[in-house]
């Protein structure tokens, strides 16, 4: 009985190391980009990502919640915008996106407040490519706890997915407007 009872507290103390340990060698940041080339010149996809009103047009997440209630706040355009939003579906939730930066025709960077989990920086990179644009969509979020850390794993995977799926819907209404 003993044997099993010492056993237990050795697997116990063990998964504890790895777990806690294995955290500590992961990366305490967590990046992912993705991007697209659209048949739309810089300044209209710009127009486009640097106002905050138009986001429910192509983020992918109203697909998930097309209920989901948006509110704007500050100025029309540059930094300074703020929208929110409200979902009953866990998997869009609430929260605030905050235009941080708006640099004309080259970069727009936004800051996400994602209630209780957590926050975000993105940014949004546009070139000429040609006759059109080349857009990258960036993910920048730190991973400060152990399970964060743990979860970072699987990041790119279910963001880039999302992203790719905004960036489709963002070129389809850039060639499109």
């Amino acid at each position: 009985m003993k044997s099993v009872i010492k056993a237990i507290i050795f697997l116990v103390m063990a998964f504890t190391v790895i777990f806690y340990g294995g955290a500590l060698l992961l990366p305490g940041q967590a990046r992912v980009e993705r991007s697209i080339t659209m048949s739309a010149p810089p300044d209209k996809v710009y127009a486009i990502v640097a106002d905050l009103r138009r986001v429910p047009e192509w983020t992918p997440w109203v697909e998930t919640d097309p209920q989901t209630k948006f509110t704007f706040e500050g100025p029309v355009e540059g930094a300074g915008q703020i929208m929110r939003w409200a979902s009953n579906n866990p998997m869009v939730g609430s929260g605030t996106l905050t235009l941080t930066q708006a640099t004309p025709i080259v970069r727009v960077a936004t800051t996400a407040d994602y209630a209780s989990f957590g926050t975000s920086s993105a940014t949004f990179d546009v070139a000429p490519d040609g006759a059109g644009s080349r857009v990258a969509w960036v993910f920048q979020s730190t991973l400060p706890g152990v399970i964060d850390r743990w979860a970072g794993l699987g990041i790119d995977r279910s963001v880039g997915a999302e992203y790719e799926k905004g960036l489709r819907n963002l070129k389809a209404l850039a060639e499109r407007d």
